[in-house]
């Protein structure tokens, strides 16, 4: 399971109002490619699949897709918003290694 901050699930519900997307959930899933060989996709959608894990936190339904599951098992999302870092961060307990960007893993 991923598991979202209470600031990471905030700052998703203000960017849903902004993006006028009530009811909409956030999808997060892993695909090939980044520089490390996998790397971290999320976005907003209206619905899930049949196939797709389903679960709500602080108000934020989320997507994972069964190919994604297992990689992304105990994954922690936050958002933080200082002078010198703003946006979301994954913390994921299965990844061997990460590039300097932050946003793709080796498994």
């Amino acid at each position: 399971m991923v598991t979202l901050t209470e600031r990471a699930s905030e700052k998703m519900k203000e960017v849903l109002q902004e993006e006028e997307k009530p009811g909409f959930g956030l999808r997060v899933y892993v695909a090939g490619g980044g520089c490390s060989g996998y790397q971290y996709g999320m976005a907003f959608e209206e619905e899930a699949t049949d196939e797709d894990a389903v679960f709500e936190q602080h108000g934020i339904k989320v997507f994972i897709d069964p190919y994604s599951q297992p990689m992304l098992d105990g994954t922690e999302i936050d958002y933080s918003d200082s002078l010198q870092n703003a946006g979301f961060s994954i913390k994921n307990p299965n990844a061997k290694s990460t590039c300097g960007c932050g946003s793709s893993f080796s498994a």
